[in-house]
């Protein structure tokens, strides 16, 4: 039968009561304690204190202090008076038993009503979390379809400007032979001239001379002959135009198409790089690199500035929006703040960037799945958090942290299932 503690002591104000309870010789920090608005139980074998308050109290706002073989109370009182007694008088047995009935009762409804209020949040996450899953799917879908057609649009382009090219290269050409026909054509005039002038002079001259013998009239007209050949064509030069290259080497030599994916990512490279932003009017030129931010960044969070290699990482990414490093760096420097809403987006994006999924970006892709499964995890969204854990035990299944992380969540989500 347990031992009631009489030796207790109390004080009041008129608006909190404080109760002193001695309880020697016991481990005083396995005392059970049990409070409601009119009733107050405190049981630690073979000690057993309990007390009909006189008035309400408010008991999700009072206190209990343990120690020095002591439990402390502070209660509150729901109105401000000064009690007669601490505890009610003239109860009986079968008041007492329905005093304490109806304490239970409250309790096990406070408690029902709390595990509903958690349920209910935990449904509002999921659903928020569902909701930013096809958010970011369907920002992909879109892109990818963006994507397209400015691939469409810049080859439409290409082609047009190539058919324009080769239209003014053939006018050209047209002009140009046009002009070495007429070129050709004067000459032969000019030719055709001389000759003429040459044939009237010396029919001239004939006339004026005397008839002389078979053989002179011979080598006059063999003389004659010969002067009549035309002159040898003037020299010309004829224009070879070859096609541009931005590579010296020569086209056998060359391998095409790892060519035109440099160029193509250096461009996007440079369209990506936005020099139009008023905050990098007073950085030096070093500072408006994102590669320089980012390591600015890296050295901020290792000193566990968060906030500051956030601000790095924000700046690097307005310069240059294609880097994935600095959306997964980010994500952890959120992930340290407990915004874990954005460390789902920025390992989201940066997964989204790491594509086609290679061995050189493997390493980087296992980061962010477990960044994103980490955040999961601690919204209590399980599920999502080990599908993300087992997408990173793809890449690396030989690493035993993951996968006792990835078992210890199977563990919680089987527990849940259990309690359900």
């Amino acid at each position: 039968m347990p031992l009631q503690v009489s030796d207790y002591s109390w004080q009041q104000t008129e608006a909190a009561v404080f109760i002193s309870v001695p309880l020697r010789g016991v481990s005083i920090r396995d005392a059970d304690v049990f409070c409601t608005e009119s009733y107050l139980k405190v049981n630690s074998p073979p000690f057993l204190f309990e007390v009909f308050l006189y008035a309400p109290i408010d008991d999700e706002n009072s206190k209990a202090k343990i120690g020095n073989d002591t439990v402390v109370f502070t209660l509150y009182k729901k109105e401000a008076a000064m009690w007669e007694t601490l505890s009610l008088s003239g109860v009986d047995k079968e008041m007492m038993q329905r005093i304490r009935e109806k304490s239970i009762l409250q309790a096990q409804e406070r408690a029902k009503e709390a595990m509903e209020a958690k349920a209910v949040a935990r449904r509002e996450d999921q659903k928020y979390a569902l909701n930013i899953m096809m958010k970011i799917e369907e920002e992909k879908r879109k892109k990818i379809e963006d994507m397209k057609e400015n691939e469409r649009r810049k080859a439409t382009k290409e082609l047009e400007a190539w058919k324009e090219h080769q239209s003014k290269a053939e006018e050209q050409k047209r002009i140009q032979r046009e002009e070495e026909l007429r070129q050709q054509e004067k000459q032969m005039e000019e030719e055709r001239e001389k000759v003429k002038h040459k044939s009237l002079t010396r029919n001239s001259t004939s006339r004026n001379l005397t008839i002389k013998g078979r053989n002179s009239e011979n080598m006059f007209f063999e003389k004659l002959k010969e002067d009549s050949i035309p002159a040898p064509r003037s020299v010309g030069s004829i224009k070879i135009n070859f096609t541009p290259r931005v590579f010296p080497t020569a086209l056998r030599e060359s391998q095409v198409a790892e060519e035109e994916e440099w160029l193509h990512k250096q461009a996007e490279a440079r369209r990506a790089m936005n020099a139009d932003i008023p905050e990098l009017s007073d950085l030096k030129e070093e500072e408006k690199n994102p590669e320089w931010l980012k390591d600015k960044g890296n050295k901020l969070f290792a000193t566990e500035n968060y906030l500051a290699a956030i601000n790095a990482y924000n700046l690097a990414i307005r310069l240059n929006n294609k880097i994935p490093l600095l959306y997964l760096n980010r994500a952890a420097c959120h992930l340290k703040l407990k915004n874990l809403h954005k460390a789902i987006e920025d390992s989201s994006k940066a997964l989204e960037l790491l594509t086609p999924p290679v061995a050189d970006n493997a390493n980087a892709r296992m980061k962010a799945h477990i960044r994103r499964g980490t955040a999961f995890c601690q919204l209590e969204l399980y599920i999502e958090g080990l599908q993300d854990y087992e997408a990173a035990l793809k890449i690396d299944p030989s690493n035993k942290i993951v996968q006792n992380d990835a078992e210890k969540i199977r563990t919680i989500i089987q527990g849940t299932e259990l309690k359900s």
